[in-house]
């Protein structure tokens, strides 16, 4: 999605935010069963919080009255009022998946939805306000409830079976449905087929196989070339003034061939510049379409597994058993594609995991475990493919046992079942109608499901194994493409040797002024597109000789990568070039090599290593934090002349953010935005801003703090700054006019042209 979020409705902008925040708050709560950390309770609270003022901007009454109960619920567990249990939690994850139901109406159904829902969203309401009214009350195991597995259609609607690949749905009885008049939202992305997507990635990697054929066509015209200018130096070599009789004199013969040749050139160097003109365009736009379309595929994996932690949880209290999901890796980019068709596969897994893997508590506390399980998900990029696990700490599967059942199911005989190694026994999990399931439940014993696993990932050529080991656990690997056999890539040359990088995780390659670079907190930092992006050197980060400071190049060349959770900068010596590459895996035998993927053969077939974007991320971050980058001398920005005024805006909502941008800058002033109190401050240490709008709520510096540093600066001291809060008591405005802050505005009285006017008046009041 563009950053660029100008032409977006306020209800287009609150869908926006609220899948941001109702994600935080799904997972988050399931989390606060297990963690009931004040750190963990005010994420939560700070989510509800944002999500109240979005709907209060939008004029959303049931959501902002929604947000606010939840809020008020979540206040009371952080100071300790208040002790959620899970059928406290239950309520509140209702009031996400009502939240979730009114940010996904249109701008003209929206109204009418809320007036639909008002009885029940008014009965939750109530619920979660008796939290607040009175102790809570020992709540009895919850009952084995049938859960909601989506999208398989069911004879019967509230009951799970082992087809189902959707997430499961909470297992309180108490959530409503929606009503049936209630109107999907118009969808403002445009959706395109997976055959019409394959044929654009078919078309543009012709389009780049046709583009190099033109380049022995170039070539031979340049040879051409080269023939016609030796044959003109031959000529003009020709002795002049002999003539022969009853001939044309060679002069003139010798000028007209000169004439001839010389048009012929005219015409070949025309063509010629046309031609390298033509192959310059065609070649760049083929590699753009087949970059854009590569990188648009490319998603990370928590885009696919938000509703997870939420099944674990529901399945794991279907089945009267306790387990704690994590993830590791959930920022590994996936092919959307492949992405999709994970979901049902790895939410079969999962519930396999907790109904076949996991003890009940009473089992594992005999046998020396905690009595909650472990479930793991995890995922990462190795070799050019995509390796995910999942696993558990649970009973693990009994070779006896499932030697038996494979007899009783008539699939061997007992002497044959008696010979088979482990690992042979394991693939009988992978049959279809195989199962070690004793009876048929609601979750599991059909049959149906690790061989539904096992067709997808034969599909996309990946391999799945198992492994167990008996009282301890057992983990299902994956190991899935992600990328072709033939990829484009980057190469970079840092400290005298060439490395490549797949042209996919590149973010922007950038040269610029080595005076650009700046240094916060003794860390190398260069700010591009309002952001400030970390740099390390690339020859220290691969342990290769660091340049000299004497022979470094006058101008910064660097590869910028980012994922889902940063953004880092590499620097190195120059850009090679771009080039295909045939990706070769390691051999098994040198192990993983730190920073690096694979290996290719360039066109002189000389070995290029692949370096790995994920551990190049991870050891960025561990190199940075060591300030193993030495800081270099840098120069202030000049600020341009007559450019217009400068606004910072420092808001975690981003609803109220973009409204606050949208607005400014259609005044005609230059806005710059930062997500929170630590982020803006950034912002000012590397760009000069005429007025700074800053929230009160905000995670890692607090507005009040943040204007609190702003004067204790001698360089922002007279910065003029308004706060913008929903807190509007007096008390309130006394601090943040305290801390020192030129005006305190409430977003609850918040209006556009006012809004605008006071800004404009008190920028005229600080005119520099």
């Amino acid at each position: 999605m563009s950053d660029d979020l100008s032409g977006f409705s306020l209800m287009e902008l609150f869908r926006l935010e609220a899948e941001t925040q109702l994600s935080v708050l799904s997972s988050g709560l399931v989390a606060l069963e297990t963690d009931r950390s004040q750190a963990q309770a005010e994420a939560l609270m700070r989510a509800a919080h944002s999500l109240k003022g979005a709907a209060r901007i939008c004029g959303l009454n049931t959501a902002v009255s929604l947000a606010h109960e939840m809020e008020s619920v979540l206040v009371a567990s952080m100071d300790g009022t208040a002790q959620l249990t899970a059928l406290h939690i239950d309520w509140l994850l209702e009031g996400v998946d009502w939240l979730g139901q009114i940010s996904r109406q249109t701008e003209d159904a929206v109204e009418a939805f809320q007036q639909s829902i008002q009885p029940a969203a008014d009965a939750l309401i109530g619920r979660l306000g008796s939290i607040l009214n009175a102790p809570p009350a020992p709540v009895p195991p919850a009952t084995p409830a049938p859960i909601e597995i989506a999208p398989v259609p069911s004879p019967e609607p509230n009951a799970v079976s082992d087809e189902g690949p959707g997430p499961a749905t909470p297992p309180a009885l108490t959530k409503p449905h929606p009503p049936a008049t209630a109107t999907e939202p118009a969808d403002t992305t445009v959706r395109i087929s997976g055959a019409n997507l394959q044929r654009l990635m078919e078309l543009a990697a012709e389009s780049i196989l046709e583009s190099r054929h033109l380049t022995p066509f170039g070539n031979s015209l340049r040879q051409l070339q080269q023939n016609h200018e030796g044959l003109r130096r031959l000529l003009n070599a020709f002795p002049a003034g002999r003539e022969h009789p009853g001939t044309v004199p060679p002069t003139a013969w010798l000028a007209e061939i000169r004439d001839q040749l010389t048009r012929t050139e005219s015409v070949l160097a025309t063509q010629r510049e046309e031609f390298d003109r033509i192959l310059r365009r065609s070649t760049t736009l083929a590699d753009r379409l087949h970059h854009g379309l590569v990188a648009s595929r490319m998603r990370p994996l928590s885009e696919g597994i938000q509703g997870f932690p939420r099944l674990v949880r529901d399945t794991a209290r279907v089945l009267n058993k306790r387990a704690r999901f994590t993830v590791i890796g959930e920022g590994t980019l996936v092919d959307r594609d492949l992405l999709e068709k994970l979901e049902a596969p790895l939410g079969h897994m999962l519930r396999n995991s907790i109904d076949h893997g996991l003890e009940s508590p009473e089992e594992r506390v005999a046998r020396g475990k905690p009595e909650e399980g472990r479930i793991r998900l995890e995922a990462r990029h190795a070799g050019g493919m995509l390796c995910l696990v999942v696993s558990d700490d649970g009973r693990g599967i009994e070779a006896p046992r499932l030697r038996t059942q494979v007899v009783k199911k008539g699939m061997c005989t007992e002497d044959v079942a008696a010979r088979l190694s482990e690992d042979e026994l394991l693939t009988f999990l992978f049959l279809p109608g195989f199962s070690t399931a004793e009876k048929v439940t609601e979750i599991s014993g059909r049959g149906v499901g690790l061989d539904v696993v096992q067709t997808m990932v034969q599909e996309v050529g990946g391999t799945l194994r198992v492994t167990t080991e008996a009282g301890r656990g057992t983990a299902f690997h994956l190991q899935l493409p992600i990328t072709r056999s033939v990829i484009r890539a980057l190469l970079l040359e840092i400290a005298g040797e060439i490395f490549a990088l797949p042209l996919a995780r590149i973010h922007r390659a950038l040269q610029a002024p080595r005076e650009s670079l700046r240094h916060i907190e003794g860390r190398p930092f260069v700010l591009l597109d309002q952001q400030n992006v970390g740099l390390v050197g690339g020859a220290e980060l691969l342990g290769l000789p660091a340049p000299s400071r004497e022979t470094s190049a006058a101008e910064l060349t660097a590869v910028i990568l980012r994922d889902a959770h940063q953004t880092y900068g590499i620097e190195v010596d120059r850009f090679v070039g771009e080039c295909e590459l045939v990706v070769r895996p390691l051999d098994s035998r040198l192990g993983k090599i730190p920073d690096v993927s694979a290996v290719a053969l360039l066109e002189d077939h000389s070995p290029v290593l692949i370096l790995d974007v994920d551990d190049l991320l991870r050891s960025i971050e561990s190199h940075l934090h060591r300030g193993a980058l030495r800081p270099l001398p840098t120069a202030a920005l000049p600020r341009e002349a007559h450019a217009p005024r400068r606004i910072l805006i420092a808001e975690d909502s981003l609803t109220v953010r973009e409204l606050e941008r949208k607005l400014l800058t259609q005044a005609g002033y230059e806005v710059h935005v930062a997500v929170d109190g630590m982020d803006a401050w950034n912002v000012l240490l590397s760009t000069a801003v005429d007025l700074l709008i800053t929230d009160v709520d905000m995670p890692r510096l607090t507005g009040l703090q943040l204007v609190t540093r702003v004067r204790q600066s001698p360089r922002h001291a007279r910065l003029p700054v308004i706060i913008m809060s929903y807190k509007d008591r007096e008390e309130d405005q006394m601090r943040g006019l305290e801390a020192g802050a030129n005006l305190y505005l409430t977003k609850s009285s918040f209006r556009d042209q006012t809004f605008v006017q006071t800004v404009t008046e008190l920028l005229e009041h600080h005119t520099p």
